[in-house]
């Protein structure tokens, strides 16, 4: 199992991000499927402020390039990725294009010494 860890930021919009999360609340079927379909078999998305941190548990097959190529060819998540990018907006650093951006994980205790 693979954990992946990413962020993306809300627009600053107390009514966009109730919204938001009213989306959340219960997802589209077809959104739930293709995260399933993809190997992911957990996933969190947490808030503070408008800033999102999602947690993705997968199977060791998981591959990003694969997931985004079935997304692409996917009308339902095509349709829910432009509904959602209403509500969302790109981290500071983000290239064009991008939306969820992975972090680098910098510490564990189970690790440290």
């Amino acid at each position: 199992m693979k954990r992946y860890c990413l962020a993306v930021d809300l627009k600053n919009d107390a009514a966009l991000i109730a919204e938001y999360e009213q989306y959340h609340q219960r997802i589209w079927p077809e959104i739930a499927a293709s995260i399933t379909d993809a190997g992911i078999l957990s996933m969190e998305i947490y808030r503070i402020e408008n800033r999102l941190f999602m947690i993705m548990e997968t199977n060791d097959d998981f591959s990003f390039a694969t997931k985004a190529a079935a997304d692409a060819a996917n009308e339902k998540v095509q349709q829910w990725e432009s509904l959602m990018w209403k509500y969302q907006q790109a981290l500071p650093t983000a290239k064009p294009g991008d939306k969820w951006m992975l972090m680098h994980k910098i510490f564990d205790l189970n690790t440290a010494s």
